[in-house]
């Protein structure tokens, strides 16, 4: 072995008088060369000012993956360093520790850095004296101005004595030498140590990623402009990565709509695909290689899935080290990982080209190991991927999930997913989900066969000596893993009885509804309870049916039963909310799919229920409690999440209905979509309960119009049920009758009325009006002496019977007692605005109204205010708003009026009290107002109250 001195070194850092490495080869000059940065090169002045703020520590790692961005970061800073840097690319490393010491010597003295003599050169390329080292730092430590000593591609540094010499000298040097690592991997040096001494900054691929604004700036440096949400797409799929934007922009200059290839380039076929298959697949060994391949169909993994793929058992350490290599693995936590997306793009076409029809099998083993140990969301789609539809529906319904597919945020990604199901195979668990996806829309024709079908196999199954968990077919599951939590048979047993409950709501058959309701309740005692815990919307689904069942019946304090369950079980605040999300387990393992911030799988079953609820109180003649419902189920709704049952719902129609009450026909008209003779007018749900309401309601609007015709043939449309509704008769015949004596025929409309059966208050009002239009006001008394006083009647059943009793009182020759009641209806039907029972009182009321003692209790709601042209003084009208008022603050106006506190409106609401504090202060500033008394009174001034 040759050893030599130092000289003076020429222009390619040889050594004039003779070989300067160990081995007596030359210097390389590109080792210590600082790498040219190109002209599309970003400054990112927010990584400078890291490297800038770190000259204290005697230790800077810049680390992460191929083509992050890191070694031009460090050369830009590098190159407008006012003091020299020393630069080595450490690719000489693997060649012995004498030839890196003597690279990294030779660095420091191109830097400038003047070593005496004495260091010497190491005198073997294997080694190197500790005597060397021990002078070089002594050296170092002595220097005024500490030097900058680059080492780039760090990570080929393999040899632990290399780094603990390293580390020596950086010890013992003191303060007279800054080390700057660039390293792809975690750097063989103790950097606990220095962590704990907050002796060492940090720059990794977190940091390094670019930023929305770096990107735009970057894609601009390439002639791209795009607006912020292409960019965030395109930030989405390469997470940042430096060289994937770089050469996606450059891929993009090419083309001749580069902001289309951006959104759709297949990663594969594009430079970025070379990119990583040479630096980073290549590099590989084949047992990495090939788990890397197959994980590629995951989006996450843990070790042992991925050693389910590969039928290995080395999966924790491979994806350990390509971890910490910063191989495009991202460690998740709790020992799980994903892939880079472009990365995993490009193995999974790699996948397909060297291993054709392997894919398809490796979903195929992912479906069955989450089976057993994974969340249910990512089994379903590893199943479907497989074409593995018995699977598929099999995990559904056996982890008792099939009410997720009628309700929910992941009713529609769900039915997407499904969609691709064809008519095979056909087990009990594929016709459930097939009846489920129909009876969701309303289908009947196409989901009662599935469900039959289901039904009797089901049943036949449970005569059979052989059981399986999830109560399927055994052909189905001699594939299928044991569950990690075996719901037994009942699961999808339980599952039939809520599809059966919905069928029996659709058909317009409660007793069927009860039955089926009844027999779930027994099967949920042979279901896990934490299962039944994680599916809140299997129980509420089934309340909301029964309910909406009982509704139809007229059984109405059962039905007000059923869905105040759902309504008060479903509220929460949304602190409450939070908390719930705070404690749940971070680990992905049998946890269930992130669902919608503040969007639990019971919200849009609580709001159907808030719905029917409010339709209780709309039949119970309270027109304004029907109404906050109804707001507060519109309100509450998520208009992205897909309906419950398809069509115009009835939160509307009761509002619709309300509006008619109150006169407000083109309100009504609007809510119903389409004037309601017209023939693209939306069509209610396919609910008995929603079409009969809507078939009323249509009904109701058409004769307050004065088209009585046309309200005949509405109230007389027919809803397929198998049972018929009390109370939809009942009001249907209510119309009818109105139109009759509209058109002047009071004995039909006494004949509709009186054949009722039941006693219906309104019906009997109703009947008494049209009695007296008949000339027959002793049977009209006797009518009204029939309402029982069960309980305090709304105020639209209140209003209605003190009209006719006050002209009954007429026709008896008693003005008092008629004057007397006309104002107790005025008074009732003021606070919500009722003026259609007015309208259809009869022409006797009018001149009555306008009598000194009653015009003060009509005006401004019912009569033209005072100063209109028929007024006798002036009232100065109230100054205009400054913005018209939402919705729900109306809503909150409502309650304030009503001497409601913020509480008791929040929880009237079902929303939180910062909620209505915030409406409550728009409120004010709209109307003008700085108190709650002032902005009630401003409110009725202006006819919003």
């Amino acid at each position: 072995m040759v050893v030599t001195t130092m000289g003076v070194p020429d222009e390619t850092g040889a050594d004039p008088r003779g070989p300067a490495d160990p081995c007596g080869d030359p210097f390389l000059r590109t080792r210590f060369a600082i790498p040219t940065l190109p002209v599309t090169y970003l400054r990112r002045d927010r990584l400078l000012g890291q490297l800038d703020r770190a000259p204290a520590a005697p230790l800077t790692v810049v680390g992460g993956a191929a083509g992050a961005g890191k070694t031009l970061l460090v050369a830009d800073w590098a190159a407008t360093r006012r003091t020299p840097v020393a630069w080595l690319t450490a690719q000489m490393a693997d060649k012995g520790r004498g030839t890196f010491w003597a690279y990294l010597l030779q660095a420091l003295r191109l830097a400038g850095v003047t070593l005496s003599a004495e260091v010497g050169l190491p005198a073997e390329a294997g080694r190197v004296d500790d005597a060397l080292l021990t002078r070089l730092a002594a050296e170092l430590s002595a220097r005024e101005a500490p030097v900058t000593a680059v080492i780039d591609e760090y990570d080929r540094v393999t040899d632990p004595e290399i780094a603990d010499q390293l580390e020596f000298v950086l010890r013992h040097a003191d303060t007279g030498v800054r080390l700057v690592l660039v390293t792809r991997t975690e750097p063989l040096l103790p950097l606990h140590r220095y962590r704990a001494a907050g002796a060492v900054t940090e720059i990794r691929n977190d940091e390094l990623a670019f930023t929305p604004e770096e990107a735009g700036d970057l894609l601009a440096l390439h002639g791209l402009r795009l607006p912020p949400d292409e960019i965030g797409a395109l930030l989405a799929r390469t997470q940042g990565w430096a060289a994937g934007l770089r050469l996606s922009a450059l891929a993009a200059q090419g083309e001749r709509d580069p902001r289309s290839y951006l959104k759709e380039f297949e990663a594969d076929r594009t430079t970025i695909g070379d990119y990583l298959i040479a630096e980073v697949l290549r590099r590989q060994r084949a047992e990495t290689q090939d788990l890397l391949l197959r994980i590629s169909v995951l989006d996450r993994f843990c070790p042992a899935l991925a050693d389910a793929l590969t039928g290995r058992a080395d999966a924790e350490l491979i994806l350990t080290a390509l971890h910490r290599e910063n191989a495009f693995v991202e460690d998740l936590g709790h020992s799980w990982f994903r892939l880079h997306p472009l990365f995993r793009e490009i193995l999974r076409a790699h996948l397909r080209a060297r291993h054709p029809g392997l894919e398809t099998e490796l979903h195929r083993r992912a479906a069955a190991w989450l089976r057993r140990h994974g969340p249910l969301g990512e089994t379903l789609e590893h199943a479907a991927a497989a074409g593995d539809w018995a699977a598929a529906a099999g995990a559904l319904v056996g982890d008792l999930a099939l009410g997720e597919l009628l309700t929910g945020p992941r009713a529609e990604p769900l039915a997407a997913l499904f969609a691709a199901m064809g008519p095979e195979p056909r087990t009990p668990a594929t016709d459930l989900v097939r009846a489920a996806r129909a009876l969701s829309l309303g289908d009947l024709d196409r989901g009662l066969p599935h469900l039959e079908r289901a039904t009797r196999e089901l049943e036949s199954a449970m005569n059979r000596p052989t059981r399986n968990p999830d109560g399927l077919a055994p052909e189905q599951h001699q594939e299928q893993p044991e569950p990690a939590e075996p719901a037994g048979p009942a699961a999808a047993r339980l599952g039939c009885a809520l599809l059966h409950v919905l069928a029996a709501r659709l058909t317009g058959s409660p007793a069927r509804a009860e039955a089926a309701a009844h027999r779930a309740e027994e099967l949920k005692q042979e279901v896990p309870g934490r299962l039944l815990d994680r599916h809140p919307e299997l129980t509420a689904l089934l309340r909301a049916h029964l309910g909406a069942a009982r509704l139809w019946a007229g059984r109405f304090p059962q039905a007000r039963a059923a869905l105040t369950a759902v309504t008060d079980h479903g509220r929460t605040t949304p602190t409450a909310s939070a908390q719930i999300r705070a404690v749940e387990p971070a680990s992905p393992v049998r946890t269930r799919t992130p669902v919608a911030p503040g969007r639990p799988s019971t919200a849009q079953v609580r709001e159907e229920c808030l719905a029917h609820l409010a339709l209780l109180d709309h039949l119970d003649g309270r027109p304004g409690r029907a109404e906050r419902k109804a707001l507060a189920a519109l309100a509450a709704a998520d208009h992205t999440d897909p309906s419950t049952l398809p069509g115009i719902g009835p939160a509307t129609l009761v509002l619709a209905a309300v509006a008619t009450d109150r006169d407000e026909l083109d309100r009504a008209e609007a809510l119903l979509g389409a004037p309601p003779d017209a023939a693209d007018a939306r069509p209610p749900a396919r609910d008995p309960v929603t079409q009969a309401l809507h078939a009323l309601v249509t009904a109701r609007l058409l004769l307050a119009r004065g088209d009585t015709e046309g309200a005949l043939e509405a109230a007389d449309r027919t809803v397929a049920a198998e049972e018929p509704s009390p109370w939809a008769e009942a009001h249907a015949a209510l119309v009818a009758a109105g139109a009759h004596l509209a058109d002047g025929r009071p004995e039909l409309a006494v004949k509709l009325l009186t054949e009722l059966p039941g006693e219906d208050p309104l019906c009997l009002v109703g009947a008494a009006q049209a009695e007296l239009a008949a000339g027959r006001p002793g049977h009209a008394l006797d009518l009204l002496g029939r309402i029982r006083p069960q309980h305090t009647p709304g105020p639209l059943i209140a209003v209605r019977s003190a009209l006719v009793e006050a002209e009954l009182a007429g026709v008896e020759g008693d003005r008092e007692a008629r004057r007397r009641l006309v104002a107790q209806a005025l008074r009732e039907a003021r606070r919500d605005r009722l003026r259609r029972p007015f309208k259809e009182a009869g022409p006797w009321l009018r001149p009555l109204l306008a009598t000194p003692a009653l015009r003060p209790l009509a005006e401004g709601w019912l009569l033209p205010g005072a100063g209109s042209p028929d007024g006798t003084a002036a009232v100065p009208e109230p100054p205009p708003m400054v913005e018209e008022l939402s919705g729900r603050e109306r809503d909150v106006l409502v309650r304030l009026a009503e001497m409601m506190s913020t509480e008791e409106i929040a929880a009237d609401l079902f929303v939180s009290v910062n909620t209505v504090k915030t409406h409550l202060k728009s409120a004010y500033r709209k109307l003008g107002v700085n108190r709650r008394h002032d902005a009630v009174h401003r409110a009725r001034g202006l006819g919003l109250l």
